[in-house]
C-alpha cells in the first residue's frame, strides 16, 4: 500500500520535509500561500535531500502549455484534474520505478542509477549532473529525462520521433520543435560549444535527415 501525508500548504509541506522524508511528492498547482510551480522550482534549486526527491503535479490547468512549464519547472508528470483514482495510482507508481532506476549486476547499462562521461557524473537517484571541475549543474525535468535517454544510448544516432517516444512525460503533447528546443538547453547547461571548422557542439551532435547522437563513452 501507499502511505500518505496530507498538508494543506507551503509551510506546513516545508514542515513535514523538515520533519521525515519521503518518496514522492504530490502537488497542487494551487496553493493558499504559494504557487505549485515556484515551490516545484524552489525545491529542485535547493540542497535539501527532497531536492531529488519525484513530483507529481496535479492541477486544473491540463492545457499542452501548462503541463510543458510544469515539466520544464522540474515535474517529473503532470495530471489534471478531474482524473481517475486508477490512474493517479498508475503514475505513481511509474514514477517511482523511473526514479529508481536501479540494475541487478550483470545488466545493461540502461537506467545505471549513476554513469560517467565526457568527465560529467549523472546521479539519477540524487537528480544531480556534476561536470568536470566538480560544479554542480540543475536541470529541469525535461532536460533531467533527455538526458537520460542520451547517456542509455551512448554513440548511437536518435531520430527525433524515437527522442519523443523516450523523452516525453506519460500524456504529454509535444513536437518535434520541443526536442530541438530542449536539446539546446542541454547542451547549455553541458557548455557544448561549438568546436571545429563545422562549428558543430562536439557533446551532443546533429545529425543532419538523421536526428541526434550522444557522441561520448558511459560507463556506470
Amino acid at each position: 500500500g501507499i502511505e500518505v501525508d496530507a498538508v494543506g500548504s507551503a509551510a506546513a509541506m516545508r514542515a513535514a520535509l523538515a520533519a521525515g522524508r519521503y518518496e514522492l511528492m504530490l502537488l497542487d498547482l494551487m496553493l493558499p500561500d504559494g504557487a505549485g510551480l515556484d515551490i516545484c522550482r524552489e525545491l529542485r534549486q535547493t540542497d535539501h535531500p527532497a531536492a531529488a526527491m519525484p513530483i507529481i503535479m496535479l492541477t486544473a490547468q491540463g492545457d499542452p502549455m501548462s503541463r510543458a512549464v510544469g515539466l520544464e519547472m522540474g515535474a517529473d508528470d503532470y495530471l489534471a484534474k478531474p482524473f481517475e483514482p486508477r490512474e493517479l495510482i498508475a503514475r505513481i507508481h511509474a514514477v517511482l520505478r523511473r526514479a529508481a532506476g536501479l540494475v541487478a549486476p550483470g545488466l545493461a547499462l540502461s537506467h545505471a542509477p549513476v554513469v560517467h562521461f565526457a568527465g560529467w557524473t549523472f546521479d539519477r537517484l540524487r537528480r544531480t549532473l556534476v561536470s568536470p571541475r566538480q560544479v554542480s549543474v540543475q536541470l529541469s525535468g525535461a532536460e533531467f529525462r533527455l538526458l537520460s535517454v542520451f547517456v542509455d544510448h551512448p554513440q548511437k544516432a536518435l531520430s527525433r520521433e524515437r527522442l519523443l517516444e523516450l523523452w516525453r512525460a506519460p500524456g504529454e503533447e509535444v513536437s518535434d520543435r520541443s526536442i530541438d528546443l530542449a536539446v539546446s538547453r542541454l547542451r547549455s547547461k553541458l557548455g557544448d560549444t561549438p568546436r571545429g571548422r563545422e562549428g558543430e557542439p562536439g557533446l551532443i551532435r546533429t545529425l543532419r535527415g538523421e536526428g541526434y547522437l550522444l557522441d561520448a563513452k558511459v560507463s556506470a
